[in-house]
C-alpha cells in the first residue's frame, strides 16, 4: 500500500491527527460559547470583553501550536539546557519582581498581556526532562539516576509551589509520568511514594506544630476546607458549595437563559477556577458530559501517539503532556463537584487566561508534530497507517 504524498516526507506537509485536531478545536469553541454567557455583565458596555482577548489568545496559541507541529521535536533534545535554564529563569524572575494577587505572586504585568511564567513552565519541563531521561536512559535502574531526575524536576516545583500550589503539583505529575514512561523500577515508586507522604505530613501537621510556616494560611484552608466544606460556608467553603449548588441546578439539560449563579456573581471566579460549574449550571449533565468527552478523546489520542512515536524522546514527551492534561482535568473538574481541594487550577482550553491556553496549545503542537514524525517514520518501513 502506497503513502499518499502529502504524508511522505517529501510531500507538501506533514499529517495531522484528526481527531486530536477535533477534540482541541471543540474545547476552543466550548470556551468562547461559555465565556459569553457567564461574563457579558461584567464589563459594562463591553459584554464581548472576555470572549475576544479569550480568541486574541487562541489565535496566538494556534499560530504558535502550528509552527511547533511542522519541526522535528527531536531537535529539542539537543536544547535541554536551554529549555530548563529557560524555565528556572522565568520562575525566578516572577519570584522577584511578580505582582501579588490574592496572596500569590503568579506572573508578571505587561501592558497587554500577563505572562504566568509556571504555566509555559509546564511545557518546558516535559521537554527538557525527557531530554535528560533519554540521556540516562542506560542506568534507568540506578537509584543515583532517579533521584538526578527528580532533582532537576523538584527544583522548579519548589519555587512554584510557594506562590502557585496547583501548578507546583502539575510539575510533579508530570514527573512521575516521565519516569513512569521510560520504565522506571517501582522500588523507586514506591519510595518516591513514601517520600511524597511524608512531605505531605511535615507540611499538614508536623511543620504547623512546631511552629513552623510552610503554606501560607489560604494555601491550607484550599487544601482543607474540601473536606468539611459546610463548616464555613461563608468563607473557606463559598466557592465549592456555590460550585456545587450551581452544578445540581444544572439537572440534565441545564437552565439555558435561566442560570443565575455566575450572571449574579453568586458563582465566584466563574471565567477561570469555576468554569465548569458554569457549564453545568447552564447546559446540564448533556453539556458536561460533552466537555469531559472532549478531553477523554484528547488524552486518549494523547496516548495513541506516545504507542506510535518515532523514539523514546518523544514517547517521553508524549506522557509527559497526557500527565499534565489529564491532571489539570481531574483536579479542576474535581474541586468544581467538592471532592478535590481548590488548588487553582485552570482547566485546559476552556479557562479563561493567555498563559493557559498558549501553553495548552504549544503541548498539543508537540504531540502533533510526535504524530506526525511517528507516521513518516513507520511510512518509511512500508508499515501500513492507520488513525
Amino acid at each position: 500500500m502506497n503513502e499518499p504524498a502529502s504524508n511522505r516526507l517529501g510531500g507538501l506537509r506533514l499529517p495531522f491527527d484528526p481527531l486530536l485536531m477535533l477534540a482541541t478545536a471543540g474545547l476552543l469553541v466550548a470556551s468562547l460559547v461559555t465565556l459569553g454567557a457567564a461574563t457579558g455583565d461584567d464589563v459594562p458596555g463591553d459584554p464581548n470583553y472576555y470572549v475576544t482577548r479569550q480568541g486574541i489568545y487562541f489565535a496566538v496559541g494556534l499560530i504558535a501550536a502550528l509552527a511547533l507541529s511542522r519541526i522535528d521535536y527531536s531537535r529539542l533534545r539537543e536544547l535541554k539546557y536551554g529549555i530548563y535554564g529557560l524555565m528556572m529563569a522565568g520562575i525566578l524572575l516572577v519570584t522577584v519582581f511578580g505582582g501579588v494577587t490574592r496572596g500569590s505572586r503568579r506572573a508578571i504585568q505587561l501592558p497587554f498581556f500577563e505572562i504566568q511564567a509556571s504555566e509555559l513552565g509546564k511545557v518546558l519541563l516535559v521537554a527538557a526532562l525527557a531530554g535528560f531521561v533519554v540521556d540516562r536512559s542506560r542506568r534507568l535502574g540506578e537509584r543515583d539516576t532517579t533521584a538526578r531526575l527528580v532533582l532537576v524536576a523538584l527544583v522548579p516545583a519548589g519555587f512554584v509551589i510557594a506562590s502557585d500550589l496547583g501548578s507546583g503539583l502539575v510539575y510533579i505529575a508530570i514527573l512521575f509520568a516521565v519516569l513512569f514512561v521510560a520504565g522506571v523500577s517501582w522500588r523507586h515508586f514506591a519510595g518516591l511514594f513514601a517520600l511524597a507522604a511524608t512531605s505531605i505530613a511535615l507540611v499538614l501537621a508536623a511543620a504547623p506544630a512546631m511552629g513552623v510556616t510552610v503554606l501560607q494560611d489560604y494555601q491550607s484552608e484550599r487544601l482543607t476546607s474540601f473536606l468539611y466544606p459546610s463548616d464555613d460556608p461563608g468563607d473557606a467553603g463559598y466557592q465549592q458549595n456555590q460550585s456545587r449548588i450551581a452544578i445540581g441546578a444544572g439537572q440534565k439539560t441545564g437552565r439555558r437563559e435561566q442560570a443565575t449563579q455566575a450572571r449574579l456573581n453568586f458563582l465566584p471566579e466563574e471565567r477561570t477556577d469555576f468554569i465548569f460549574a458554569v457549564i453545568g449550571e447552564r447546559w446540564g449533565f448533556a453539556g458536561a458530559g460533552l466537555v469531559l468527552s472532549l478531553y477523554a478523546l484528547l488524552v486518549w489520542r494523547g496516548l495513541r501517539i506516545l504507542t506510535t512515536a518515532k523514539n523514546l524522546y518523544g514517547a517521553l514527551i508524549a506522557g509527559g503532556i497526557v500527565a499534565m492534561l489529564l491532571f489539570q482535568v481531574f483536579i479542576n473538574v474535581g474541586m468544581n463537584v467538592g471532592i478535590m481541594p481548590i488548588t487553582g487550577i485552570p482547566l485546559p482550553l476552556l479557562s479563561y487566561g493567555g498563559s493557559s491556553v498558549i501553553t495548552t496549545l504549544l503541548a498539543i503542537g508537540l504531540l502533533q508534530s510526535i504524530y506526525a514524525q511517528g507516521r513518516v517514520a513507520s511510512a518509511t518501513k512500508g508499515r501500513v497507517l492507520s488513525f
